[in-house]
């Protein structure tokens, strides 16, 4: 193993789908699972074959699917869990046992009413048993956050003696702090006496917005291995984020640590996720948010203009994103006004920037976001003189015990056009008609949909990534019909592709 190579174990499809109500079926693990070998895991726990015949059959069916990464099991110290665990994995190229047991005094004393030996009695027996059917087995100590360090290195010693060749170390609760994490991964490396036989491996929760920190803080003392999920979902506040881990990594060259993960890929997957656990990542996001990569303060536009490391850290294009954008607001400046305006290809003199600026400011007072239709106003032109793209007339169809259906006119470079499509919903049904008259492959990566006002015509706002020809392009739309909201922000993100 090279000091320096960090391996990446994804528990999206195992810890990360315990979260209540994002259950996957067996496919749409199938193409987590395919995703995540593009992106460069190196391994993926594939579930829990004893808990339900439903995991037992995406394991079976993820080890068919996939042949770069290791294929993990869970189970727990118990031969007919490892039994389990042994038939689902019978088609995995690469096969891991993950077992464990309890150690902290809580676990032992409360959820199994036993004694410390008989915990090491279990754990050794369990990894032997392991053994005898794949090579590769990982010992979870489970609650090694809060066990005992003296008793945690007597488990870590034993299990590796007995054939383990990964020992997990989860703060399963999200108690630790960094530090105190950090000296537990260190106390380990300092006292197991065959611990180079082995790697360590953290699994951290958020329970109290540490994960992150606590997996570098293992890392930094000697852990090689990171469970993580993408996206940080997982049970209660969710696990480690995938993403956060990689690009840390990237960014600070200076821990001399590589991953094998290609990171222009981290977005897509992200979204994936996101679509399938019906799961919004959280706009402001480290790394996946919406927000991650868009500025509206006036001072941090001004740099960027200038120099895009003033104010990031990361290249858009790092993480499978476009590029940075501006969101203009009250607190946007006259350069990220000119800026845009030259992107509308709006050529205007100083003297006449200054005019809309202080009518820019006016509006920008009024709303939270000036749209490039308001911009085009300011500036004295129809914003519809802009758009390639333009909606005539929209007529949906949709109710129960109805197919819903669409039938949708567009204007199209002065082109009249028509077309009707059905869909899974109303929506989908109108973006399905808007595909049939724009015969490009898109992606619609996000979706959201935000309240504007409060009472029966509210105004709902929509907002819409779609990917085309390998880049993301944002829309917004905002009616109180939340279908033709949609429909306008799936345009708007249209009208911006740079090849149409």
């Amino acid at each position: 193993m090279s000091a320096n190579r960090l391996y990446i174990f994804d528990t999206t499809l195992r810890d990360g789908e315990q979260v209540p109500g994002c259950q996957l079926n067996t496919v749409e693990k199938i193409q987590v699972a395919q995703a995540l070998e593009s992106l460069g895991v190196d391994v993926i726990e594939a579930g829990f074959p004893i808990s339900s015949p439903g995991d037992y059959a995406s394991v079976v069916e993820i080890s068919k699917a996939v042949k770069n990464p290791i294929v993990c099991a869970l189970s727990r110290c118990r031969q007919e869990d490892i039994d389990m665990a042994v038939e689902a994995l019978k088609y995995a190229k690469q096969k891991r046992i993950h077992t464990g047991i309890g150690t902290s005094d809580y676990h032992i004393k409360y959820k199994f009413n036993s004694t410390r030996d008989e915990i090491l009695e279990r754990a050794v027996s369990a990894v032997k048993y392991a053994k005898k059917f794949v090579e590769d087995v990982e010992f979870y100590c489970e609650d090694a956050g809060r066990t005992d360090n003296e008793f945690l290195a007597r488990v870590a010693e034993a299990v590796i003696k007995a054939g383990a060749t990964v020992v997990n170390v989860p703060d399963t609760t999200g108690y630790c702090l960094p530090y105190e994490y950090g000296e537990k991964i260190k106390y380990l490396v300092e006292h197991v006496s065959n611990i180079d036989k082995a790697i360590l491996s953290t699994h951290c929760h958020n329970d109290l917005g540490l994960a992150t920190a606590n997996t570098i803080a293992g890392i930094t003392n000697g852990a090689r291995q990171v469970e993580v999920a993408i996206n940080g979902v997982g049970e209660r506040a969710g696990n480690t984020s995938l993403e956060e881990v990689a690009m840390i990594m990237k960014c600070h060259k200076s821990l001399n640590i590589e991953t094998n993960i290609n990171t222009q890929k981290i977005y897509a997957v992200s979204r994936m996720v996101s679509n399938l656990m019906n799961m919004p990542v959280q706009p402001n996001k480290a790394i996946v948010g919406r927000n991650a990569f868009a500025h509206s303060s006036g001072i941090h536009q001004d740099g960027m203009l200038k120099n895009m490391q003033t104010y990031e850290i990361m290249n858009p294009q790092d993480v499978g994103l476009d590029e940075a954008y501006f969101v203009l607001t009250a607190r946007s400046g006259r350069a990220a006004l000119k800026h845009r305006l030259k992107e509308l290809e709006v050529e205007v003199n100083e003297e006449r920037l200054e005019q809309i600026y202080e009518a820019f400011l006016k509006l920008a007072d009024q709303k939270k976001e000036v749209s490039d239709g308001d911009l085009l106003l300011l500036v004295g032109m129809k914003p519809d003189a802009m758009r390639r793209i333009k909606i005539d007339f929209l007529k949906v169809t949709s109710g129960v015990g109805v197919q819903p259906e669409a039938s949708l006119g567009l204007t199209v470079a002065d082109e009249k056009f028509e077309a009707k499509a059905e869909g899974n919903g109303p929506v989908d049904a109108a973006i399905n008609a808007l595909k049939k008259i724009i015969k490009k492959k898109m992606i619609l990566r996000e979706f959201t949909i935000q309240s504007i006002n409060k009472g029966s015509n509210d105004v709902g706002k929509v907002h819409m990534q779609v990917e085309c020809d390998g880049a993301v392009y944002y829309g917004m739309g905002a009616n109180t019909d939340i279908v033709v909201a949609s429909l306008e922000a799936y345009i708007d993100a249209v009208n911006k592709f740079k090849n149409l």
